[in-house]
């Protein structure tokens, strides 16, 4: 078997840095931007607000590596902007410790 994985490759070549796509990231994260706003407002965001804000957030692009070791440094996870509106209650609930 070792014969074969070194002939044929254990693992899938990595992408370079070339091939790696680059991504959306808000900056500030996304999830922080949506806790402050509802913080602000007094009450629960509206789905329409939501997207609202996702749609007004200042994103930089970068390497999907990169985007993963932020999330790494961070802590956690931000919300990922396609699937905005379920993730955000969930990290709101995670985030505040109470059910969406």
């Amino acid at each position: 078997m070792g014969f074969f994985s070194n002939l044929l490759g254990s693992k899938a070549p990595q992408p370079t840095a070339a091939e790696e796509p680059l991504v959306p990231v808000p900056i500030p994260a996304l999830g922080i931007l949506l806790l402050r706003l509802e913080k602000e407002k007094g009450s629960a965001l509206t789905e329409a607000e939501v997207l609202s804000a996702r749609g007004r957030a200042v994103c930089m692009m970068m390497r999907l590596s990169h985007k993963e070791a932020l999330d790494e440094k961070r802590g956690y996870r931000d919300v990922d902007s396609q699937n905005v509106w379920v993730e955000w209650q969930a990290f709101r609930t995670k985030a505040c410790g109470r059910e969406a």
